[in-house]
């Protein structure tokens, strides 16, 4: 059995305590959080202490990390990976190369294995975009997310000094794409493509000109994107915001021999972002032990994975049930 321990636990770390009991080969060990163990309503697993974590190094087999990529992990990962093996969906996709490097620096010093940013994107798309890419090497791709709550956007509106809560939805441009798959040529920006809108709970006396400017001119988030902010009620977000859709498109439009278009598409629909993203991270956590036991330690992404890794199958019934 693979020992899995959860680090954080939000609406990710629900989820990978859902996904774990779909797998037979994982066993949760514990949740450990930065709140009262007394204060966290798990699903049935027992809460603990970060303090209380680092007295089990050798009883773990791979940490999941489930805190936000805007203030937690960049910290998290690399202080966890110096005594376990660890797995994060860091998605701030402008700095995962500096991300990597200091994982991978810790990892190889303590002789650890962490595969970082795994999710849908970055994961499974960029596996896409790297697929499509490589056959269809004349051609173009483009990403459209949505429409469907962004985790990581949400935590870093969240985190902002008067703000309560919020939740922030990207919508894909429906025309751009139908104009791709239509064989047309476009030159896009990420404006083009994307819009951002945010529903907002403020503090009592908090500015809204200086919280809404704020948002629009965030640096990796909202600055590259028109986006509209919405300042309503708890009771409003509650109500109408708390479901947590999304998916995405993964288009790719090229030509073979004499200009013959050829198109590649991947579709993700999700009615849960995070019960998705959190499966996906248990897959990698069983590619992230198997890793370990061979001794390749320092930090990976999906790009690195063998697809095998990921199943709990043998490779005898992989390729008998698969190819």
């Amino acid at each position: 059995m693979i020992k899995v321990a959860i680090i954080g636990y939000g609406n990710l770390g629900r989820g990978v305590e859902r996904a774990i009991k779909q797998n037979e080969d994982m066993e949760l060990v514990g949740v450990y959080t930065r709140r009262t163990p007394e204060s966290v309503q798990t699903e049935g697993a027992k809460a603990f202490t970060m303090d209380q974590l680092t007295l089990k190094k050798g009883d773990i087999d791979v940490c999941i990390l489930c805190g936000g990529s805007a203030t937690d992990l960049p910290t998290q990962t690399p202080e966890w990976t110096h005594l376990f093996n660890t797995i994060d969906s860091f998605d701030t996709h402008a700095k995962i190369p500096e991300h990597f490097t200091k994982v991978d620096q810790v990892a190889k010093e303590n002789q650890t294995t962490s595969i970082i940013s795994t999710g849908w994107d970055p994961g499974l798309f960029s596996l896409n975009r790297l697929y499509a890419q490589s056959i269809l090497p004349v051609g173009e791709t483009n990403t459209f997310w949505g429409k469907g709550v962004s985790q990581g956007h949400s935590d870093a509106l969240r985190r902002i000094e008067g703000v309560i809560d919020a939740v922030q939805y990207t919508i894909p441009n429906s025309e751009v794409i139908k104009k791709l798959k239509a064989g047309e040529q476009l030159t896009l920006t990420t404006r083009d493509k994307h819009f951002r809108e945010c529903f907002v709970v403020l503090e009592v006396g908090a500015e809204e000109e200086k919280i809404r400017e704020e948002i629009i001119s965030m640096p990796n988030y909202f600055a590259d994107y028109d986006t509209e902010v919405h300042f309503i009620s708890q009771s409003e977000l509650d109500q109408e915001h708390k479901a947590m859709p999304h998916g995405g498109t993964v288009l790719h439009t090229g030509i073979t021999h004499k200009n013959t278009k050829q198109v590649i598409e991947y579709n993700l629909d999700l009615q849960s972002n995070p019960e998705f993203t959190a499966s996906v991270l248990v897959a990698y956590a069983r590619a992230c032990v198997r890793l370990a036991k061979e001794k390749q330690f320092g930090a990976y992404t999906v790009l690195d994975i063998p697809p095998k890794y990921l199943s709990p199958r043998t490779d005898e019934e992989l390729r008998k049930e698969l190819l």
